[in-house]
């Protein structure tokens, strides 16, 4: 369809829908309106789209592409990628997980995965029983059921908290999940320290909480993390997270969708009844544009910011380190009996027994940065070497992605710089106190001599992404219930709509407030 230029300079001089942030989730909102025949202009402030679901190639003149924000996919339903035709996929990982141990001075480790008896010999090796493996199956049958059950509500209309609680139909599992703090099931459950921290990890991610923190956010969190396409796998995206927003970008664009980059917006001007205007500046000068309704792919705060309101809730706060690195080789491990590829493979927890969590939240409460920082490794390229350039494959090279926990962005406040490098420091002794060869003797170095790793605080996404407080999933997770509108990206205004990860239903790479934006201004 050939449009004429409105007076605007885009296509229409009133749109069906005007979506502020082209991110993963505005975009998928947009494909779904602009497929239903509506008109539809997507307003960025960046230089390109996609926000924190991007692939780039951080190190000078190294030919490597990596997820740099976010980097692996649970949460987007195969829905999704169906209803909009997606080149888009992702691979199973080999390997869940590996935690690695000293105990009586002998390296170990937990390692998850390789099949049912592998994972079931390694934790009788951990704990001298088969009474933990068994507790473990326990506990994730639980959980895979409730997944299985709420998953397929994420993208139907929100429900009530006792609807979905007859929808689960198990009030054991309901009380252990959504009543009562996730430490006390961690607790009934398990009894080694180091089985009890894998689990509790899920909890913590992005999220500053304690295993008994009453607000429960550790338990939105970990539910959030389980409940992923209904078995709570956690997948490599095939080419890196930047192909599945450059698949969103083709698919609303096909569907006749605009998107302009480069296009700061500075306020929405609504009445609540008729079309409201969103004004933007670009590098030319301000600029307007008028939609039916607008879909705010930003925080809650950010909205506030944009309708000229208080925000509704406090400042939100990250408290995550993200770190990427490009290795010349994997290192090597003290514990020989696993090998690096596996360990590596999956999701390597450092520093994450049950104690060890709870002292370095107990650190961070108290103004300090975590003596034996926590965090967790896993490296995209053994599963999807796509994301390397031939001669880096050939050579052995292998990408490591490292994520932080119990690092909230009050820590960074003084000297952020400053504060990164003693942080960064003290979460690679943590890994090399497991290695048999430091990590910086691994690192590749880029084509100005520099080795290529890379840091990101809070204070740096703040920066960057306008993540507030550098949180990654814009405010704490809410519970996939409520009843304050009918898809959960209602706003005070009846034309204005949030559709990013601060909506309810929000956070991590899933698209589902861009899909229930889209629902809700579909009239479904």
């Amino acid at each position: 369809m050939t449009a004429t230029r409105g007076s605007s300079g885009f296509a229409h001089d009133v749109y069906d829908a005007v979506i502020v942030g082209g991110g993963h989730n505005g975009l998928v909102a947009a494909a779904y309106l602009a497929r239903a025949g509506r008109s539809v202009l997507v307003l960025e402030r960046l230089g390109h789209i996609g926000g924190a679901a991007v692939s780039t190639r951080p190190f000078a003149g190294v030919d490597a592409r990596l997820s740099r924000y976010s980097y692996l996919v649970s949460l987007l339903p195969a829905k999704i990628v169906r209803d909009l035709g997606l080149r888009f996929a992702v691979r199973k990982r080999g390997v869940s997980s590996y935690t690695p141990t000293l105990r009586d001075g002998r390296p170990g480790g937990l390692l998850v995965g390789g099949g049912e008896e592998r994972t079931r010999a390694s934790f009788a090796r951990l704990t001298g029983s088969d009474r933990e493996y068994e507790s473990w199956r326990a506990f994730y049958g639980t959980t895979g059921r409730v997944a299985g059950k709420v998953f397929p509500t994420l993208t139907e209309p929100l429900p009530t908290r006792e609807a979905l609680r007859a929808r689960i139909d198990d009030d054991a599992a309901w009380r252990m999940l959504f009543e009562e703090p996730l430490g006390a099931a961690v607790e009934r459950y398990f009894a080694d320290d180091l089985v009890r921290g894998v689990v509790l990890t899920d909890g913590l991610i992005g999220t500053f909480a304690d295993a008994h923190d009453p607000s429960l956010a550790q338990n939105r969190c970990f539910l959030y993390h389980v409940i992923g396409g209904g078995t709570g796998d956690w997948d490599v995206p095939v080419g890196g997270m930047g192909t599945l927003t450059d698949a969103l970008a083709e698919a609303a664009r096909a569907a006749g969708a605009e998107i302009a980059a480069g296009h700061e917006v500075l306020r929405i001007d609504t009445d609540g009844t008729g079309p409201a205007e969103v004004v933007f500046r670009t590098a030319k000068g301000e600029g307007r544009a008028v939609g039916r309704t607008v879909l705010v792919n930003a925080s809650p705060q950010a909205l506030a910011g944009l309708l000229g309101e208080a925000p509704a809730q406090p400042a939100p706060e990250g408290a995550q380190l993200k770190v990427n690195m490009l290795l010349r080789r994997l290192p090597r491990l003290r514990d020989t009996a696993v090998d690096p590829r596996e360990a590596f493979g999956g999701t390597f927890h450092i520093a994450e027994g049950y104690a060890e969590l709870a002292r370095a939240h107990a650190e961070a409460a108290s103004g300090e940065l975590p003596s034996a920082p926590p965090s967790e490794i896993y490296c995209h390229s053994l599963t999807d070497p796509t994301i390397l350039g031939p001669e880096l494959v050939e050579q052995g090279y292998q990408t490591l992605t490292l994520f932080g926990l119990h690092t909230p962005a009050r820590l960074f406040g003084h000297d952020n710089r400053q504060a990164r490098e003693v942080l960064l420091t003290a979460t690679l002794a943590q890994l090399d106190a497991h290695l048999a060869e430091p990590l910086t003797d691994c690192l590749a170095f880029d084509a100005d001599g520099r080795p290529c790793i890379e840091a990101k605080t809070p204070p740096d996404l703040e920066r960057e992404l306008r993540l507030p407080g550098g949180h990654i999933f814009h405010r704490d997770l809410s519970w996939p219930y409520g009843d304050s509108g009918r898809w959960g990206v209602e706003t005070a205004h009846r034309n204005v709509l949030l559709c990013g990860a601060g909506a309810v239903r929000g956070g991590g790479v899933s698209g589902i407030p861009g899909h229930n934006a889209a629902m809700a201004v579909l009239g479904h």
